[in-house]
């Protein structure tokens, strides 16, 4: 994967609380044997006249803003697929103080596909909202900051997360980054090595 640094795009705003993973993509669509195809499939039933990423401000948006706990519902990696390949780098949420912006499984398929989710407090999360689909931010994570005109927000993500999206590492490449560690440990290790039976 490809690291994530600084981007900047332009935002489309979909500000609605509880959407949910079947609502990104449906689970009609899962049967699929690539991972290819699904950003033409996001948000597929209720897309349209008046949803707002099928309006003109939100055509080449690479930064999703919609509402609390996005993701919610079943594990399905394809939600995540569908996001990125619709051309979204980013999805910023609301945080409040009864909700995450992200549910916990999203979270975690996203961070292992790449994708940058940024939670941010109520009332910086309504200037997003208030500047409206077509406005353009700057994401900068090893700053962690979206800049919007002239006001940057800040935000807080995990140190453990942030090095993985900085360094484009999935779980797996995460792990064999330090397989020199793991090697030298495993070669010194033997409290599970089998013992002969006499």
């Amino acid at each position: 994967m490809e690291g994530f640094r600084k981007h900047t795009g332009r935002i489309v705003v979909y500000d609605a609380d509880q959407l949910d993973t079947d609502r990104i993509i449906p689970a009609r669509f899962l049967s699929r044997v690539s991972r290819s195809g699904y950003g033409e499939l996001l948000f597929h039933d209720v897309r349209g006249e008046g949803f707002p990423l099928d309006e003109p401000s939100a055509q080449g948006a690479t930064v999703l803003v919609t509402g609390s706990n996005f993701g919610c519902g079943s594990s399905r990696e394809h939600a995540v697929w569908a996001i990125q390949q619709a051309g979204f780098v980013a999805v910023i949420a609301k945080k409040t103080p009864d909700e995450s912006g992200f549910s916990d499984i999203f979270r975690s398929n996203s961070t292992n596909c790449g994708l940058l989710l940024i939670e941010l407090p109520k009332a910086n999360h309504a200037m997003l909202v208030r500047a409206g689909s077509g406005a353009e931010v700057t994401i900068d994570l090893p700053n962690q900051t979206v800049t919007l005109g002239d006001g940057h927000i800040r935000f807080e993500i995990a140190a453990a997360t942030k090095r993985q999206l900085e360094s484009g590492l999935d779980l797996i490449g995460t792990t064999l980054a330090l397989d020199g560690e793991i090697s030298q440990f495993e070669a010194q290790w033997d409290s599970f090595v089998p013992q002969e039976v006499p």
